[in-house]
This record gives structure tokens, C-alpha cells and sequence, in this order.
């Protein structure tokens, strides 16, 4: 799959990826994750949506601006509670593991994917807003910007 679909390792967030569409409105990728990497905790500045494509459902982490915590299953069981889009509002930190072997995803965004829009997250810092997500936090971080 990696090969048919050109896909490669993506740096400081996780996973492996590949750009499907770019113009001036908009940009889509597809996005695959496996139990050894995760996509880590990020945030953009303008709205993404996540698409359920093949394999596993995907567990996400959402933290919201306004200090809730959601915790969506990206997949196509319907009847077990899984969507097969989440929206992730701009701001919100976002991160997501798969719940089995291998899941194949994509997110689109518009306006598209900017560079200065994305924003890793630190470990300390979101750990300390979200007190009741930690342990989830801990586990969709990489390192703390302290420490690297």
C-alpha cells in the first residue's frame, strides 16, 4: 500500500503520507497509521476533516479551545458509534492512533494546508490544560519541546 500510493514517513507528526490534491482553495492527503506510530498531538489553524478510507477504525483525541475533550472513532461501523468523517475544528489539538493493524485515512482542508499553520504539541503544556486527558496526551506526544 505504501508503494501503490506514494506514500512517505512525515516528519515530527507521525504516520506516512502522501498529497492527493492542492490548488488555491484547497488540499487533500491520504494518511496512513500502524501500532508503531501515531499521529502526535497537532493543531492547524483552519478547519480539517478526516476520512475513513480502509482498515481499522482510528481513535482519535480531540482538545478543543474551549478546554473540552473529545474522543471520536474514525471508521465505518455505524452501529458500534465509528463515523466515517470527523471534523476537527481550527485550533483544536488533534491526535490519532489505529485501533488495529493498519488504517488508511485522508484529510482534507480549505482553505489548504500551510506550513505556518500546524503547530506540534508539547507534552507539559497540553498535559497541564487537559489534566483529564494526560494519559492520552502522554501517549500522542513525541517529547516535550523541552526536551529535544
Amino acid at each position: 500500500m505504501i508503494g501503490l500510493l506514494g506514500l512517505e514517513p512525515l516528519p515530527g507528526e507521525g504516520g506516512q503520507w502522501a498529497q492527493t490534491w492542492r490548488d488555491e482553495h484547497s488540499t487533500a492527503i491520504y494518511f496512513l497509521l500502524r501500532p508503531d506510530d501515531f499521529s502526535a498531538l497537532h493543531r492547524l489553524d483552519s478547519v480539517e476533516l478526516w476520512h475513513h478510507y480502509a482498515g481499522a477504525a482510528v481513535d482519535m483525541l480531540l482538545l478543543e479551545p474551549g478546554g473540552s475533550v473529545r474522543r471520536p472513532r474514525l471508521g465505518a461501523d455505524l452501529t458500534a458509534g465509528e463515523r466515517p468523517i470527523v471534523v476537527v475544528g481550527a485550533g483544536t489539538w488533534m491526535g490519532a492512533e489505529t485501533a488495529g493493524d493498519w488504517s488508511l485515512v485522508g484529510t482534507t482542508m480549505a482553505p489548504g494546508y500551510h506550513e505556518a499553520g500546524f503547530e506540534l504539541g508539547d507534552r507539559t503544556v497540553l498535559s497541564a490544560a487537559y489534566p483529564e486527558a494526560a494519559e492520552d496526551i502522554a501517549r500522542l506526544t513525541r517529547e516535550d519541546a523541552a526536551d529535544g
